[in-house]
């Protein structure tokens, strides 16, 4: 029983060398040109092309989002090895706060009674709020978009990586298959038996060939829905960016509302009188204006573009991803053009009452 289980170990083994080194001759012959390549269809590049792209913008995305959410790289590296040993971040204090509290405690020191001190303990009473809504807006922008492309990444990209790596092997095995039939039948005395083998194994490396093909166009056809979901994720994103920048709005407005009243008290502490020459006679200057004056509203016109509209045939079918998309019909003809501000990859569509934009890769242009 030993022997046996060895001497198929041995096989298995041998057989496995055998298909690494064909894998190997085969690439080796197509980047010499000596060997042809099987092509895949122009609808299955444009999806890896398609795939590439969105991992290649998710990433880099992902990166400088977290540059604006935590300008400082150290601590991002601190945040990013606490996250691989599994460990909590920890609760650090932001700019805003450490200001905030700065502040209070000045304040507190001159003393709150003095118009001065209690300037200062409003001042940081309201940094601490605006530290508390960036806290929030971090947290929020963390969780709805940033950790939705961070999980795309890693699972469906490296999916999809791993299944493209699998059918490359898969064709270099079938492309490798028909270069030994092509070989056995070109000898000067072709064995039938050699041919039959070799027959066998083209069969087999077809099948194989096109089940992984399957699989993976799949995976590549999911990435529209990929899109769709970081779209969502996007609009989170600056939701909360709304939310975050309104709130400081909001806290600032109050502050300079009371502070704007102090412009009719008198001096700092308990000193009265009104000395021009100190320059400090209210806790702020009066020479400052609080509430400057809104600048001057200029309307800008802009001129209206002339839309060069052309005919385009479709090429495949498309499901569009959501309302500002065109669903497509392979062979159709449609009316296509491009707008200001529209991806160069894509264009606006006019079939009959309906509009849309589809992709540029599912169409042939008509001059």
């Amino acid at each position: 029983m030993d022997a046996n289980t060895g001497l198929f170990k041995m096989k298995k083994f041998v057989s496995d060398a055998s298909t690494v080194f064909n894998r190997a001759v085969q690439f080796t012959e197509e980047k010499l040109g000596s060997a042809e390549k099987t092509e895949l269809d122009a609808h299955f590049e444009n999806l890896l092309q398609r795939a590439d792209k969105t991992k290649a913008w998710t990433e880099k995305i992902l990166k400088q989002t977290e540059s604006v959410l935590q300008p400082n790289p150290n601590i991002r590296m601190e945040d990013f090895v606490y996250e691989k040993l599994d460990k909590k971040k920890r609760d650090r204090v932001n700019h805003h706060e450490v200001l905030g509290h700065v502040l209070v405690d000045g304040g507190n020191d001159f003393g709150p009674g003095t118009t001065y001190g209690n300037a200062l303990v409003k001042c940081g009473q309201a940094q601490l709020r605006i530290g508390n809504a960036e806290r929030e807006f971090i947290q929020t922008t963390s969780n709805n978009f940033l950790q939705p492309l961070h999980n795309f990444l890693e699972g469906d990209m490296k999916t999809i990586q791993k299944e493209k790596k699998i059918l490359e092997t898969k064709r270099l095995d079938l492309d490798a298959s028909k270069n030994r039939l092509r070989k056995a039948k070109s000898t000067s005395q072709p064995q039938d038996d050699a041919v039959a083998r070799a027959e066998a194994d083209l069969r087999v490396a077809q099948a194989e060939f096109d089940r992984q093909a399957e699989i993976t166009k799949l995976l590549l056809e999911g990435v529209s829905s990929a899109h769709a979901h970081h779209l969502r994720c996007l609009n989170d994103f600056i939701e909360a960016q709304l939310t975050y920048y309104a709130q400081c709005q909001n806290y600032i407005s109050e502050l300079q509302q009371q502070l704007g009243s102090y412009s009719h008290t008198s001096g700092v502490g308990n000193n009265s009188s009104n000395s021009s020459g100190a320059g400090i006679s209210s806790g702020i200057p009066s020479s400052v204006p609080l509430q400057p004056s809104a600048p001057p509203q200029i309307n800008v016109i802009a001129a209206t573009p002339n839309i060069e509209k052309k005919q385009a045939r479709v090429l495949y079918d498309y499901d569009a991803a959501d309302s500002s998309e065109l669903t497509l019909l392979a062979d159709e003809l449609i009316t296509v053009y491009k707008t200001p501000g529209l991806d160069p990859d894509w264009l606006m569509a006019e079939r009959g009452p309906q509009k849309g934009k589809v992709p540029t890769t599912y169409l042939e242009v008509l001059e």
